[in-house]
């Protein structure tokens, strides 16, 4: 909610568009009736969003295209390696274990292709984020070349966020700061593949007393609908936009006016923590 509220009102201080995309490429973690729900609470919270609804499970043929694109210029490979080997190998990056380049110039004999991986060559990747301040990634080095095509045949998700931030139009991307790692390769596919490359603002993440990110993973309750302006208020607080408390108690409708006069990005914190004292079980996830 801290993500899509921040989004929200940064789109709609400027007059923009905010567009809502089902990032519902894995199957078998989507559980049944999450759709419906997040519909019903971005309607109670009035969180109206712009143009059709995206569903990226729908996209395949786009994604798949992306790659074929990306294959005919040999910028994309065929790996056998498993999660194990790439892991034995003992290369670590800030995301996770950093692919050795086993197959990179063929695959080993008698193995088969398990998923596809693109060619980072000696990409370094530079972008300044509107809030976070300047990035640079070198991506041989962090990450490796990394899947585009899975191995249990499900396209990552950077593949299809840099076809889809560009079939939706998408000029500002604002979300939490726990994908800021991820940004670099999503720009470096933008550029293999001649696409535009967005402006970002990644977001402080909401902790929960643990020092974890309020999340499914991590067990954190989910959003009570009923719950809105209560919610909402929370939230402009964790975000430096504490709305007064006579606009409190007047509503959701009041709390958006408010928050559409006085939303400034130099008000936002930087840093990804939340402050201690929204540190609590009742935060929104």
């Amino acid at each position: 909610m801290v993500a899509a509220v921040g989004s929200y009102l940064d789109a709609k201080s400027r007059g923009g568009t905010w567009a809502l995309r089902i990032d519902d490429l894995d199957p078998p973690r989507i559980a049944p009736g999450s759709v419906d729900s997040i519909f019903r609470c971005l309607e109670k919270f009035q969180m109206t969003w712009d143009g059709e609804v995206v569903f990226q499970s729908a996209r395949t043929d786009a994604y798949q295209a992306a790659l074929d694109g990306l294959r005919s210029r040999d910028l994309a490979y065929a790996c056998a390696c498993s999660r194990k080997e790439i892991g034995d190998a003992g290369l670590a990056g800030p995301d996770g274990p950093v692919y050795p380049g086993t197959c990179r110039n063929g695959l080993p004999p008698g193995r088969d292709a398990r998923a596809w991986r693109v060619r980072t060559g000696n990409a370094q990747i530079e972008f300044t984020d509107i809030l976070q301040g300047p990035v640079r990634q070198d991506l041989a080095r962090e990450t490796g070349d990394f899947v585009l095509f899975r191995a249990d045949r499900i396209f990552a998700y950077h593949l299809a966020c840099a076809v889809d931030d560009h079939a939706q139009g998408i000029t500002h991307v604002v979300r939490g700061a726990d994908l800021l790692a991820s940004t670099p390769r999503q720009i470096y596919l933008q550029r293999l593949l001649g696409l535009p490359t967005p402006a970002y603002l990644h977001l402080p993440i909401a902790l929960n007393a643990a020092g974890e990110k309020l999340s499914k993973q991590t067990l954190a309750r989910p959003v009570d609908p009923g719950r809105a302006a209560t919610t909402l208020a929370g939230v402009l607080r964790f975000l430096k936009h504490p709305p007064p408390d006579a606009v409190c108690a007047d509503g959701v409708s009041a709390l958006w006016r408010w928050a559409a006069e006085n939303w400034a990005r130099g008000r936002l914190p930087v840093n990804a923590a939340a402050p201690a004292a929204y540190r609590d079980s009742g935060a929104p996830s």
